[in-house]
């Protein structure tokens, strides 16, 4: 049963491991939440309508913007102005990329006269945490997929191809502790104890007054087409700026997340 807010101190960075090999062969059901997404489309229409402001989706590492179509197509049917990123393939933060968001997520907002949600899957969520560190005043809130930005990079089964994509080492103490950092707003990390990819132990935040962490039964690959990641992010993106509250389970929410209470996870840090 997914659940809210765990103790992201469990173990520490140097303790973790890329998940195991059985899990990387069970990234294959993404195909069958591909399939759930389709057969929950009748309920995940039925969500509340949402605002209408703008949000931008970075896609995972070594992805582009078709990977996010379902995630997205899903948004702009609740209402929400969604921007794919537009770069192409995702190989790394290299080549002006991290510049070319920033222009792009300023200028979405000054378009619609209001800041702008980030989405982001995998790397994709790096890009969308640090752009929120750079653009404060033009975001509204970050979620993020299956990322890793609380432990050593070597903690996932996709280091090396980050390398190679990238032409940047993953060994970097200084990069490392700066990821960790979260945004100066709202930050939702949405996560799997399944996932074959990213352990999930480096996708949690430490609790807070603006972050929490949403635990769902997901592939990695598969993540933004799952039914239960999509609802946990509708219901996020629903929060209104200055009012912003902590994921809870409630009503018929309660059969499917399993919440802790802000004040516990305060606590348990």
């Amino acid at each position: 049963m997914p659940r809210s807010n765990p103790n992201p101190k469990t173990r520490t960075p140097a303790d973790l491991r890329p998940p195991s090999a059985f899990l990387l062969m069970l990234e294959a059901r993404a195909l069958w939440e591909m399939g759930a997404m389709i057969a929950a489309t009748p309920w995940l229409r039925r969500l509340p309508k949402g605002d209408g402001h703008p949000v931008f989706v970075f896609p995972g590492m070594g992805a582009n913007d078709f990977t996010t179509v379902p995630l997205r197509n899903f948004l702009n049917g609740l209402g929400y102005a969604t921007q794919a990123w537009g770069q192409g393939f995702n190989f790394g933060p290299r080549n002006g990329v991290l510049g070319k968001c920033a222009a792009d997520v300023r200028a979405l907002s000054e378009r619609h006269g209001r800041p702008v949600s980030l989405i982001g899957w995998s790397l994709g969520g790096i890009y969308a945490r640090e752009m929120a560190k750079e653009l404060p005043q033009h975001t509204r809130s970050v979620i993020t997929l299956g990322t890793p930005f609380a432990g050593h990079p070597r903690a996932t089964n996709a280091w090396r191809i980050f390398e190679m994509l990238s032409g940047q080492s993953a060994d970097d103490p200084a990069m490392i502790e700066r990821l960790r950092a979260p945004p100066l707003v709202p930050t939702t990390s949405i996560y799997s104890r399944t996932d074959g990819i990213v352990s999930w132990q480096c996708s949690l935040n430490e609790p807070g007054p603006m972050t929490e962490n949403i635990e769902v039964r997901a592939s990695h690959t598969g993540m933004g087409m799952n039914p239960l990641a999509l609802y946990a992010v509708a219901d996020r993106l629903l929060q209104s700026p200055g009012q912003w509250r902590h994921f809870e389970a409630s009503g018929a929410r309660r059969w499917f997340f399993q919440a802790s209470p802000p004040h516990a996870a305060m606590k348990a840090a």
